[in-house]
């Protein structure tokens, strides 16, 4: 590795809440990294704590950060400000990654070549999921065929796992690095309550604004997330249009038509969904989107607490 290579400093922030044995899996893939990061920052909103955990890995540079009761943006500031000062690339990883083993070296290497104005970069998500209904989608503009797009409508296009590192407009928040400026000036907006939908389009779009934004398909990762369980549809929903329509109003760069237009197409294909299986969990999503769209019609300001994943 070379000399400005060395002089690069990474550092992981990772929001955690009562999922140790995922964290485990990621902590031990931190064990076997090519070339270790300068800092770990567990941000831990965990009941009880999972302080214990960390100190089952003495050989890691981590750095226990308490943040009671969890949001995941509050924790993910909360880690970021407990970075130290020679880090010069810090960002996130979720709870329910694993890391390859060469994934710090490869980020390294491209913090090392890429221009200056770069803000941004995400891992590899090998296993990302491929959207279905790719089609219908972009026909209501709430996904399509560009990867990492943001769209006239406020929706952003899907990245799946690219053959090669690509440039985009928004990145996943729970694989993604930032360089020093960038994280000293945004941080995450905390109206964003509880598992936080959408606050990674929300930070990543306005670090865009000014910088570019890549996915670097050789440093990769595997995310494992949960499942949402029937009992949490009502309030993936209501936060599904709600923090929608807060994130487009609050840029105020989009278009009202188009917004109006994906909005309806996914009130319409959750209702299509109810009929044809009419079963309660998706009774729930419905119901839920309504009562988010209900939400902004009576000028609610506040974001809505809950996690809809656990």
């Amino acid at each position: 590795m070379s000399s400005a290579e060395n002089s690069l400093k990474i550092a992981y922030v990772i929001p955690t809440k009562d999922r140790p044995d995922d964290l485990q899996v990621l902590l031990n893939s931190f064990e076997k990294q090519s070339v270790p990061p300068e800092q770990i920052v567990i941000c831990d909103g965990s009941s009880p704590s999972i302080e214990g955990l960390c100190k089952k890995h003495p050989k890691l540079p981590i750095t226990y950060v308490r943040c009671f009761p969890p949001s995941l943006s509050k924790q993910r500031n909360a880690g970021m400000a407990a970075v130290k000062p020679n880090i010069t690339i810090a960002g996130y990883l979720d709870d329910d990654i694993e890391l390859a083993p060469d994934a710090n070296e490869r980020m390294l290497s491209f913090w090392q070549t890429t221009s200056k104005d770069t803000g941004g970069a995400s891992l590899g998500v090998v296993n990302q999921p491929i959207p279905v209904r790719k089609k219908l989608y972009s026909f209501f503009g709430i996904d399509g065929s560009d990867p990492g797009k943001v769209l006239t409508s406020g929706f952003a296009t899907s990245i799946p796992y690219p053959a090669q590192t690509i440039e985009t407009q928004w990145l996943y928040g729970g694989a993604t690095l930032w360089k020093r400026e960038i994280f000293e000036k945004i941080q995450y907006d905390e109206w964003y309550i509880g598992h936080g939908y959408l606050e990674d389009l929300d930070y990543s779009y306005r670090v865009s604004r000014s910088h570019r934004l890549y996915v670097v398909a050789d440093s990769k990762c595997w995310h494992y997330p949960s499942e949402i369980p029937d009992s949490k549809r009502f309030v993936f929903g209501r936060q599904q249009i709600f923090n929608r329509l807060y994130f487009t109003r609050k840029m105020a760069t989009f278009s009202k038509p188009a917004i109006a237009w994906a909005i309806f197409g996914l009130f319409l294909i959750a209702f299509l969904g109810f009929l044809r299986h009419m079963d309660a969990p998706r009774k729930n999503h419905l119901f839920g989107m309504l009562s988010g769209l209900l939400s902004v019609f009576r000028k609610r300001q506040e974001g809505f607490e809950g996690s809809w994943k656990e």
